[in-house]
Formats: C-alpha cells, sequence, structure tokens
C-alpha cells in the first residue's frame, strides 16, 4: 500500500471518530435542554442518528485495518472530545489535558507507522 493511500485510511478512520465523538456534543446538549422538550428530543434524537452512522461507518473502517491499529486509533476521541469541548462549550484546556493527549497521540503514531494498514 502506498503512503499516501495510507494517509488516506487514516483520515477516513478520523472522520469516523470524529463522527462518534460529535455524538457526545448531542448528549451534552441534550442533557443541557433544562426541560424543553423539543430541545430534548431533538439533540437525543441526532445522538443516536450519529450514533448509526458511526456504527455503519466503523464497520467499514475494521475491514481496512487490523482490529489493534483501528481501536488504538479510536483513542483520538480523547484528542477530538477536547476541541468539541473548547468550540462548543468553551472549556478550559490545562496542561494535564495536554500532556495526556501528547501521550494519546504519541502512542497512535507509533501504532500507526509500525503496523501495515489492511
Amino acid at each position: 500500500m502506498t503512503g499516501i493511500q495510507k494517509i488516506k485510511n487514516i483520515a477516513l478512520l478520523q472522520g469516523v471518530i470524529i463522527i462518534y465523538t460529535i455524538s457526545s456534543v448531542m448528549s451534552k446538549e441534550a442533557s443541557a435542554s433544562g426541560g424543553d422538550l423539543l430541545r430534548f428530543s431533538f439533540f437525543f434524537g441526532m445522538e443516536f442518528v450519529m450514533l448509526g452512522v458511526y456504527a455503519l461507518f466503523w464497520q467499514q473502517m475494521i475491514k481496512r485495518f487490523a482490529i489493534s491499529v483501528a481501536y488504538a486509533n479510536r483513542s483520538m476521541a480523547v484528542v477530538w472530545s477536547m476541541v468539541w469541548a473548547v468550540i462548543f462549550f468553551h472549556d478550559t484546556i490545562t496542561i494535564q489535558n495536554i500532556v495526556g493527549v501528547v501521550l494519546v497521540v504519541a502512542g497512535i503514531w507509533i501504532i500507526n507507522t509500525d503496523t501495515e494498514v489492511a
């Protein structure tokens, strides 16, 4: 497999993981509905839609990757969740958050460079 194809597959995998983490944003929005049933129903429903889309795409990803590589990359959900927390909920990032994310990304990088994509 060429380097470009491998990068494309990893980018697709990250896209699937982004879909997964956006479902968490929908969940948090649903929980913040404050008794507004329409708002709650919309975001709760969108959470299930996002999880359904994720499940379909995840099945395709585990065909392309060794399961150990796919699940290791799923750890990037920590990074994407932190990005969404800052963008959508204006959370602050601490030094501990940054150190943890760097460790996760380093581990994923090691696994992705050491293992061949299917």
